[in-house]
């Protein structure tokens, strides 16, 4: 069954991905062992974890069918997304109509931030 919009919630540890049907909802977890880091002074390197393409891979395959998605979260990591997929699968890439930053909102606060969101979008392209 195709979904016409999803919302997903990023940050590096988890994702969450919000369905507007909400049996659908998934959480993401990262598997990766690296911790968050800390640029310091005098240190070579920039602090911080390198992307993690798996994660983000099963967060691309779990929206795949889906007509439209808006990604939001607090940091780097959407777009870091938006990265991954224009690069690993451009046909989801075309899908995704915004980026927001929104900081650490319920499953409940993404879903009607989404709903807003996608209004507009709808109103804009005149549906």
């Amino acid at each position: 069954m195709k979904t016409n919009h999803v919302v997903i919630w990023i940050d590096h540890k988890e994702a969450h991905v919000n369905y507007f049907d909400s049996t659908k909802n998934e959480l993401i977890k990262n598997e990766s062992t690296h911790t968050h880091l800390h640029h310091k002074a005098n240190e070579i390197g920039s602090g911080k974890a390198p992307e993690d393409h798996q994660f983000f891979h099963k967060i691309i395959s779990a929206v795949a069918d889906v007509s439209e998605i808006l990604i939001i979260g607090p940091g780097s990591a959407k777009g870091e997304l938006l990265k991954h997929a224009a690069v690993h699968d451009p046909i989801v890439a075309k899908k995704i109509v915004g980026i927001e930053t929104v900081d650490h909102p319920t499953d409940g606060q993404i879903t009607a931030y989404a709903k807003t969101y996608f209004k507009r979008v709808d109103k804009l392209k005149g549906n």
